[in-house]
């Protein structure tokens, strides 16, 4: 299995949810390629954002190595799917698509939990509480990822 996560800057929640499946995957022995990407062409090679990589940490994930990097249609023959955080990155994805295929690869993420289209928040809206928020959100649909991997 090939999953790519994509948010506007890859600095943030998509870094995180790559990080927290990794993680899940690699405790339960399954070989797969985690990645991440995103459209914000200012933010090519940053590192993930501090104050997001000291919550990964707090967990023990290490995300602080993850490079930003910006999303291209060839990510459809890379990947099996590729899930969004918000209707922006959908967006931004459809209008790569190339065929019916590409398209069907999309998800919002949060449609692992419970089929609906809604968007991961913003992490910074609640300050720490919101970063918090946003690691138990990520975690919650990895781990029902990995329990389908498994």
């Amino acid at each position: 299995m090939k999953i790519l996560f994509l948010s506007l800057g890859n600095i943030c929640r998509s870094p995180l949810a790559k990080g927290i499946l990794k993680d899940k995957l690699k405790k339960r022995n399954i070989d797969a390629v985690i990645e991440s990407a995103g459209f914000e062409p200012y933010r090519i090679n940053e590192k993930p954002e501090k104050r997001i990589v000291e919550v990964a940490a707090k967990h023990g994930i290490d995300i602080s190595d993850n490079v930003a990097r910006l999303f291209t249609s060839e990510d459809f023959d890379k990947f099996d799917i590729i899930y969004v955080m918000e209707s922006k990155s959908y967006n931004e994805a459809m209008y790569f698509t190339r065929n019916d295929d590409d398209k069907k690869k999309i998800k919002f993420i949060l449609s692992v939990i419970d089929g609906k289209n809604k968007r991961v928040p913003n992490p910074y809206s609640n300050g720490k509480k919101g970063l918090k928020e946003v690691y138990a959100i990520i975690e919650e649909v990895c781990e029902k990822i990995a329990n389908s991997l498994s």
